[in-house]
Parts: structure tokens; sequence; C-alpha cells
């Protein structure tokens, strides 16, 4: 096996590892640092359970590999609170009861904060009716549209829209 030391920065602090090659960055959250809020859902980049944030943009970890992860800052469910202060999405989440079980719960949140910069930055989705604009409104349909790689298996999306949408008018 080969194994490579990384340095990975992940909610604001830089931990050095030493992993297979082989790891994923979803493996190497979970079993080597113990940040466990990331969950393994699918194990194959189709339920986003396992999504966080590389500089800003999601991304399946159970996809990427840890040592492609240097260099850039990985922000994770754990690091969107400040402390005992929610971030807003996760008390939209509470608050519109976004959730059953809760295993989706952290990936659903994490892709929200993207889609959120996503269309504050003027990207458009495959809904979205004006391709140049820079000004998009997000309607349930494109809500729906941009969390669409993000299942949840309780059938909460009708909460997890009305979160969202609360956001994003916020």
């Amino acid at each position: 096996m080969s194994h490579v030391d990384v340095t990975l920065r992940i909610n604001g602090a830089a931990h050095d590892l030493t992993v297979d090659a082989r790891t994923t960055l979803l493996d190497a959250l979970r079993d080597r640092l113990g940040l466990t809020g990331t969950k393994k859902g699918c194990d194959r980049g189709q339920c986003g359970a396992c999504t966080v944030l590389v500089d800003g943009r999601r991304i399946n970890s159970c996809l990427a590999l840890a040592v492609a992860h240097q260099g850039v800052e990985i922000v994770t469910i754990e690091g969107l609170a400040d402390g005992d202060d929610l971030h807003p999405l996760q008390r939209a989440f509470v608050e519109r009861d976004a959730l059953q079980c809760g295993y989706c719960t952290p990936g659903q949140i994490c892709s929200a904060v993207a889609l959120l910069d996503e269309a504050r930055r003027g990207w458009p989705s495959a809904v979205t009716a004006e391709l140049a604009a820079t000004d998009i409104t997000l309607d349930d349909d494109e809500i729906r549209e941009r969390m669409s790689g993000n299942l949840c298996r309780c059938a909460a999306y009708v909460n997890i829209v009305a979160a969202v949408r609360e956001q994003a008018r916020a």
C-alpha cells in the first residue's frame, strides 16, 4: 500500500494525516478525524449524505480522494455553526422541521449553503428561466432542482424546500 502525508484544512484548522492514497475524503473525515456529522449513505455519489463544502462549492466527499484536497478549505456540517450559535440554515431546518431521522440532514444543509451562494453569484440551474440573468429568484422549482442531488428517505422535502426558501428570502 502507498501511504501519503497530507495536510487537510477543515473547518479552519489544519490536520496532518498519513493516509492510504486511495482514502476518500469522507473516510478521512469520519474515520481519521472523528468528524462524523458527514454521513456515508450510498458511498457512490448518488445520495448526497456526504456533501461537504470545498472552497465554498459542494462536493460528494465519498467520491473525492483526501490526497487531492490539500490547499483547499473544507467545511463540514460541524464547521457551519459558530460554537453554540447555529448557522441560519441549521436553525431554519430545526424551525421548519425539515428533518425526520436526520441522517441526510448534514448533507442537505451543506448543499443548501452552497445553493444560496450559487444563486447569489447568478449561476443558473436546469430550470432557470433566463440563463443570462444575474438575479436568480429561488422559487420552489429552483430549490428542488438545485437540491436534487440530496436524497431524503423520510421524504421531508416539503419542509426542506420551505427552510431553504426562508433563508433565500432572508
